[in-house]
């Protein structure tokens, strides 16, 4: 039960950072572009690379560490960080394959969900 507390403490501080950096883009760049997002998925990707990083050899990552910061903030501050972190760990370990199919499949069928998504909303309508 302890697992859910570190992740559910971690995901309501990154899903609020979330959403105040994207007001504050917002109000400061505009809503013509998804600044605040594109901001947060990239911000994400790199902290978790620094994370993880400094976890092969600079600091000790506890299973509970991992939880509140890597599974719980940056889940919910942004899932994309987790994919990215995965990604670069399959090409990390020679995968390559495996990881075009992640980046290319995850990229394109998300998009193709979406508009799916969009589409079975508007027949329901």
């Amino acid at each position: 039960m302890a697992q859910f507390l570190y992740i559910s403490i971690g995901a309501i501080v990154g899903a609020n950072a979330r959403f105040l950096i994207s007001q504050w883009a917002a109000e400061r760049l505009g809503v013509g572009f998804p600044y605040g997002t594109f901001f947060v998925n990239v911000t994400g990707c790199f902290i978790i690379g620094l994370f993880y990083g400094l976890g092969e050899n600079r600091i000790t990552i506890t299973p509970e560490l991992r939880l509140l910061f890597a599974v719980g903030f940056l889940g919910g501050f942004t899932t994309f960080s987790t994919f990215g972190y995965e990604s670069a760990a399959l090409l990390r370990s020679g995968d390559f394959i495996l990881a075009l199919l992640n980046i290319i499949g995850s990229n394109l069928l998300g998009l193709l969900a979406v508009i799916v998504g969009l589409t079975v909303a508007r027949l329901l309508s």
